[in-house]
């Protein structure tokens, strides 16, 4: 059985706003979905409501066929979700906090798969420093590394290319362009033009919001 997220009839209503209605979309193996609009027009609340913590007005997300509601942990066991904030422990090191990352799935990654991810997101001489000490591009591609070693099969990636310069972009691409020929799959928001050629890509515009 291919895997399949749909989303169906969607709607969400914020402070007194409707940001979108009847909002239905599906996704498979090896395709990427960019979601589009201006600020305020319900992006992130749409990646949350992929993940679990924000619930729709209306509709229903379904994983293979069933209510991600229903699934749970079957269903978020197999999702990334990487939001505005980095999430990392400033007092531990880059290499401790894929290790913590680890640790909250109940999954030692494996310290060879760590030092190759540290070393693909070009943090290999900084992995004993404190995140702390990590400039924002860094901190960014330290919580981007986090994909490397999870083997999720669903990205959930809100602006993951925010703090990055043009190097770390090109980089991020090549992650996610081999994420999806893998047959994985991905749902992101980015204000930066993605130039990923495989896979299968398409993007959805979130109009601008009205009154309820």
């Amino acid at each position: 059985m291919s895997l399949k997220l749909e989303a169906n009839a969607l709607e969400c209503v914020r402070g007194g706003r409707r940001l979108f209605h009847n909002l239905s979309f599906s996704l498979g193996a090896g395709e990427l979905l960019e979601v589009s609009g201006p600020n305020g027009s319900g992006k992130t609340s749409l990646l949350r409501m992929l993940c679990g913590l924000l619930s729709p007005i209306a509709g229903e997300i379904l994983w293979q066929g069933a209510n991600t509601r229903t699934l749970k942990e079957e269903y978020l066991k197999e999702l990334a979700y990487l939001g505005h904030a980095n999430g990392v422990k400033p007092e531990l090191s880059a290499r401790e906090n894929l290790r913590f990352t680890g640790a909250l799935t109940n999954r030692r990654p494996d310290e060879g798969k760590i030092a190759i991810a540290l070393e693909r997101m070009g943090l290999g001489d900084s992995e004993a420093m404190p995140a702390r000490a990590l400039s924002q591009g860094q901190q960014r591609r330290l919580a981007l590394a986090r994909l490397l070693i999870g083997e999720k099969v669903l990205w959930v990636l809100d602006e993951p290319l925010t703090a990055l310069d043009s190097a770390a972009v090109q980089l991020i691409q090549s992650v996610l362009a081999e994420h999806l020929e893998a047959g994985g799959m991905a749902v992101l928001t980015t204000h930066q033009p993605l130039d990923i050629r495989a896979g299968k890509s398409r993007r959805i515009h979130l109009a601008p919001v009205s009154i309820y």
